[in-house]
């Protein structure tokens, strides 16, 4: 099965927590504070693999998380750094925060290596707090928190050239004869389950990628079929290929038509589709007499002809028009070789969490405030407010993040208490 989405929670690792130790040796009295610092979190980084082209490896596992950094020790040791998480993904595979549906990363072009969510940092041992008039610090900064998020992983196909058009047109055919891709073919009224990558070589040795894309079907942008699953695959291609079949008319469908229909798909699903220069092969030539193929290659051309880069006629089995095929496919993607779709970061993970951390003043009373939160909780857990200097930290903290300002906003006056985590404190200007 070829899988092509993922939905994971990823994680990084939480520092590890600052030490607090004293230096105790026989001979040294009244030893300093030697608590040593938390290692860092392990980063969660993504990389192109080379080998891989699907998402086969994150169908039957739902979390992936680095390690956690190590507590400080004794004598100014240092903890150990958590390891870092590699996840290989095919390139051409996009990222998304699946709670917004922002692009995080696309793994394409030089995005060889992406580092997602970077681990917590490690806190800072009770050694970094001594001072002249604070020598016997008791408390340490716990370490950086760990960043869990939900992603969304797509992989969307570097090709080329964009193969398209209704099932059993004979574009895996074409596809087997241009390159060494080897799809299976039949003569079946259903589509290719899997899109199939060939490599088309030129004549100057430097070939193309072609794609063949399941066939698309009449509201295949609306999920109609197979359409909605793969028609992502064509996104980045260059070049598309409209590929008709003109014994279709058996089936109640023409050429002009068929193109129609799958110009109006590609533009509901995506309307940059449009954009792209394409060809219209009229496949199956050799099954027509010279007066339908003519008649068939006039009625594309009074409808496409001031659209469309070439209008021709090709035969698989016996190669008429191939070549011609070829060389205009590889003009065209050589030309707009620039053009390549790399879809830009929108949205970043680690801006998410270093924005300020909520907290919430509530008036309990009318003349009683309580501050609680994420920011108060994360302050308090390394803040002594039994020392001076721990508590002129802690008054600063108040007034530059914010917090006093949205005290007074709800009323606040000189004499009034605010309660933070336990301690009551009353106001003075």
């Amino acid at each position: 099965m070829f899988s092509d989405r993922a939905k994971i929670i990823i994680r990084s690792g939480k520092g590890g927590d600052g030490h607090v130790s004293f230096r105790r040796e026989k001979f040294v009295a009244n030893g300093g504070p030697d608590g040593g610092d938390g290692g860092k979190g392990g980063d969660v980084i993504f990389v192109v693999d080379t080998g891989l082209n699907t998402l086969e490896k994150y169908r039957f596992r739902r979390k992936f998380s680095a390690t956690d950094g190590e507590e400080g020790g004794k004598r100014r040791c240092h903890g150990k750094n958590g390891e870092d998480l590699i996840l290989p993904v095919p390139e051409g595979t996009v990222i998304y925060d699946a709670a917004t549906n922002q692009v995080i990363c696309d793994m394409s072009g030089e995005n060889k290596r992406v580092t997602v969510l970077r681990g917590g940092k490690g806190g800072l041992g009770n050694m970094h707090f001594a001072t002249s008039t604070m020598q016997v610090p008791k408390f340490a900064k716990p370490g950086g928190d760990a960043v869990e998020i939900e992603i969304r992983m797509e992989l969307k196909l570097l090709a080329d050239v964009g193969l398209v058009g209704y099932p059993n047109v004979g574009k895996s055919t074409l596809l087997s004869v241009f390159s060494n891709a080897k799809p299976e073919i039949a003569d079946y009224p259903f589509t290719t389950l899997n899109p199939i990558l060939g490599v088309v070589a030129g004549e100057d040795g430097n070939g193309f990628v072609m794609a063949d894309m399941p066939g698309l079907i009449e509201g295949a942008a609306d999920g109609v079929g197979l359409g909605h699953e793969f028609l992502r695959h064509i996104q980045r291609t260059k070049v598309l290929l409209h590929l008709v079949d003109p014994l279709s008319l058996e089936e109640g469908r023409n050429p002009v038509a068929d193109v129609k229909t799958m110009m109006g798909e590609l533009e509901k699903y995506d309307a940059a589709f449009l954009e792209k220069p394409f060809v219209i092969a009229l496949s199956k030539a050799d099954a027509l007499t010279s007066e339908m193929r003519e008649q068939e290659l006039q009625e594309l051309n009074a409808v496409f002809g001031d659209k469309a880069e070439k209008i021709l006629a090709i035969s698989s089995q016996t190669g008429e028009g191939l070549d011609e095929l070829k060389r205009t496919l590889k003009a065209l993607v050589d030309a707009h070789r620039e053009d390549a779709v790399i879809y830009e970061s929108e949205f970043d993970p680690m801006e998410r969490l270093a924005e300020s951390l909520p907290f919430t003043v509530e008036k309990t009373d009318e003349r009683e405030y309580d501050v609680y939160g994420p920011k108060i909780d994360k302050l308090m857990g390394y803040t002594n407010l039994d020392d001076e200097k721990g508590f002129a930290f802690f008054q600063n903290f108040l007034v530059k993040e914010g917090i006093i300002d949205e005290l007074k906003r709800q009323g606040m006056v000189e004499g009034d208490t605010v309660n933070v985590n336990g301690y009551a404190f009353e106001y003075f200007e």
